[in-house]
């Protein structure tokens, strides 16, 4: 058992060191050595001995009730995603001394494959770890760290131009982290999870901050602000859709307002992936196409 990763000790132990006193109306005397909240008014405002929540923070005792975690949570201010999460990794305990399946390899139902080639927008399927399964040639011209075998981790917090392309990368790079975690849930013990938060942890001392915070939130639909080389500015809304069959695998797609700025530019960079057309019987082909395209591209760039 001492072995054991200690999830939910963790948890609560990075959630309470961000709740001041004065979010949870505790009145503050003199100086205080520890940041956020201390154990033991952990305990006293969930209702808990202060014994028994060290024991829980600890690791030595690993069964928590329902009703417990739920007044942790409501402490330590968590938003119901959060406290979903809390409560699973509760659950998760007992059920760790248990052999988990062997995880089989990510892959794209053929039906979606077929999907992404006739969406005209930019369009990629992720895995539960944000690696690309899949992405359209649209989507890989939005950026070219959309493609499969990429992971979108490794690419905002690793790769100077894809954090180029995200003007407020660093804001964001908190919301991809929360989401990454609710996404993993109490699968740690994965090889894949350990490889990729081990390597992130080491190579970008962001998201080593931003990791040991804990945060946990869903991946929903949002709007994106990217700075594109060709086309520069662009104004995106982003949905993400699971895929039926497929667990944790979902379809991420960008698309404009329509009649916007930005669905003229996104128009404009579909056209610089479309094969050019053939020549024309007045000799007008191909080529002139090409350098039509160029000069709009350096208009819009402008």
């Amino acid at each position: 058992m001492a072995d054991e990763p200690n999830l939910l000790g963790e948890y609560v132990r990075a959630r309470r060191e961000l709740v001041t006193p004065e979010q949870a109306g505790i009145p503050v005397y003199g100086v205080r050595r520890v940041p956020g909240l201390r154990r033991e008014e952990v305990a006293m405002l969930a209702g808990i001995s202060a014994d028994y929540y060290l024991r829980l923070e600890q690791g030595r005792d690993r069964n928590p009730s329902t009703q417990v975690l739920e007044a942790i949570a409501r402490v330590l201010r968590l938003d119901g995603t959060a406290t979903a999460h809390l409560l699973r990794l509760g659950a998760d305990g007992p059920r760790r001394q248990r052999a988990r399946p062997q995880r089989r390899r990510e892959t794209v139902p053929p039906s979606i494959t077929k999907l992404l080639t006739t969406l005209p927008l930019p369009a990629m399927v992720e895995g539960r770890y944000f690696d690309v399964l899949a992405a359209n040639p649209l989507a890989t011209a939005l950026s070219p760290r959309f493609t499969a075998g990429a992971n979108r981790l490794r690419s905002l917090f690793l790769d100077p131009a894809e954090q180029a392309l995200h003007p407020q990368w660093e804001n964001s790079g908190g919301g991809i982290v929360a989401a990454f975690r609710e996404a993993v849930g109490t699968d740690t013990d994965d090889p894949r999870f350990i490889e990729l938060v081990g390597e992130l942890s080491l190579a970008s001392p962001l998201f080593s901050r931003l990791w040991a915070r804990h945060d946990v939130q869903s991946c929903e639909a949002a709007p994106k602000y990217l700075d594109h080389p060709q086309v520069g500015p662009l104004h995106l809304n982003r949905e993400r859709l699971s895929i039926d069959g497929a667990p944790g695998r979902t379809l991420v797609i960008y698309h404009p307002d329509p009649g916007t700025d930005a669905a003229d530019k996104l128009a404009l960079l579909a056209s610089s992936i479309r094969t050019p057309a053939p020549l024309a019987a007045d000799g007008n082909g191909g080529e002139n196409s090409g350098h039509r395209r160029h000069v709009l591209f350096k208009e819009a760039a402008g």
